[in-house]
């Protein structure tokens, strides 16, 4: 039986629906602009997030609110059949809200569903460098996911800890992406032996540069269902997974399948979600690669500068009706 038999059939009452606004200053002079999906029926709610990092797209999106026909009797299968034509992050929006919502109706936690106790959670903390010894001194237990670049020299790099993922971002464009650089992989591979390996732009230089380090190379933005992994260079031994970029539970659920099929562990990732995606980000985390660096830290280690009192790994997740 596969892990999306579990839930495909769950009954899904919808009465309604809403788009509720979410926005945060995450940079000077930058405004991040998410939509929380509600879905309504039967005395309850489910909510999703639409991650779409584009703040014209999300104004959009909202001022499309009531235009879909979503009232009437689905199972969750049907419905995510019905968002076929969204793109991944909207599908997600629609598709999670809508698991959310067949669950609390059904009076079931997504754990007790799919057959599995969500476990203590391990995380790592993804920030800019330069934050990296003032949330060391707050919390000198904490590990981190970093995105090297030509400003790591090796004086800097000395004064690195607890480094479990280095993110190249040679799979991005445009501003977000980081150019193939054989010297700086091969130099800071080498500098964090244990660390995973994340994303690199493999060229004929790169990839010579990389061999000592294959083992630990590891995929992230090219995941988007299980196909994908098939048309990598080569098997991986684990990959990051971000829920909303497989935009359908079922595709999701199916990647899970493959990966535990085939032996390809798993770290969890997120989108900057501001609203109920963080929570869904880490109860997945938490059900299926708890014990993983996975980055889906609590929502305040997004603060630009290190701050006191936020909770430590491992997180407990409880048990709760729903897909929260």
């Amino acid at each position: 039986m596969s892990l999306y038999d579990h839930v495909r059939n769950l009954p899904l009452h919808i009465e309604d629906y809403r788009l509720e606004p979410l926005e945060r200053e995450v940079a000077r002079g930058f405004t991040l602009k998410r939509t929380v999906v509600v879905l309504l029926g039967g005395g309850e709610e489910g909510r999703g997030e639409e991650v779409d990092y584009d703040a014209r797209a999300q104004e959009q999106f909202q001022a499309d609110e009531g235009k879909l026909p979503f009232p009437g009797e689905h199972t969750l299968d049907s419905f995510s059949l019905l968002q076929a034509g969204q793109t991944e992050y909207r599908r997600w929006g629609f598709e999670s809200a809508a698991l959310d919502l067949a669950l609390r109706q059904a009076g079931l936690s997504l754990g007790e569903a799919v057959g599995r106790e969500p476990q203590p959670l391990r995380f790592v903390v993804s920030t800019r460098t330069a934050n990296v010894p003032g949330w060391a001194d707050l919390y000198p237990e904490l590990h981190f996911k970093l995105d090297p670049d030509r400003d790591w020299t090796d004086e800097v790099i000395g004064t690195l800890r607890n480094v479990e993922t280095i993110d190249f971002k040679g799979i991005y464009r445009g501003s977000f992406g980081g150019p193939p650089d054989a010297e700086l992989y091969a130099r800071v591979s080498a500098a964090f032996p244990d660390a995973w390996i994340e994303d690199p732009a493999l060229t004929p230089e790169t990839t010579r540069a990389l061999e000592p380090h294959r083992d630990r190379i590891t995929w992230d933005a090219a995941i988007h269902e299980w196909s994908d992994v098939e048309a990598l260079p080569f098997r991986p031994k684990c990959l990051n997974c971000k829920p909303s970029r497989f935009g359908s539970v079922k595709r999701l659920f199916d990647f899970y399948d493959a990966c535990d099929r085939e032996g390809i562990a798993l770290y969890g990732g997120g989108q900057f979600e501001l609203g109920p995606g963080r929570e869904q980000i880490q109860l997945l985390a938490s059900l299926f690669h708890a014990d993983a660096p996975n980055d889906v830290a609590p929502g305040g280690f997004n603060a630009a500068s290190p701050v006191e009192g936020l909770p430590q790994p491992p997180l407990t997740i409880e048990q709760r009706i729903g897909f929260r």
